[in-house]
């Protein structure tokens, strides 16, 4: 069984970085073409992709969140993290990690976890 679990700060002040990481069991983040996702939903808003980190280590970033994004990596623990700098109050929402692969699409989420920014 393929769990994912995140963990984070729950409140960050803005300008700081957030910094979250998810846990992996029942799977390894370097499994052949498998990818390890964040997802956030703001409140009363739709999912918003904000990256990915392949089984090979390379990453994609959705270009919306610009150069404030990185997601990387710690093979040996089996988690993938995010750390998203300069926050504002935009960034407030439920952050997910998820896993997708080609033919199946997004198949095991983590729970997700309540990110606030605010002073």
């Amino acid at each position: 069984q393929v769990q994912l679990q995140e963990s984070g700060p729950g409140l960050v002040k803005p300008s700081q970085t957030l910094s979250l990481t998810c846990a992996v069991s029942g799977a390894h983040t370097t499994t052949i073409y498998y990818t390890w996702n964040w997802i956030r939903q703001p409140p009363g808003k739709g999912l918003e992709w904000v990256g990915v980190i392949n089984y090979d280590g390379t990453t994609k970033y959705n270009p919306s969140l610009g150069s404030r994004t990185s997601i990387s990596r710690d093979t040996p623990k089996n988690q993938f993290s995010l750390q998203l700098s300069s926050v504002t109050p935009e960034d407030t929402a439920v952050y997910f990690c998820a896993r997708s692969s080609y033919r199946m699409g997004y198949d095991y989420w983590g729970q997700g976890t309540q990110i606030t920014v605010s002073s």
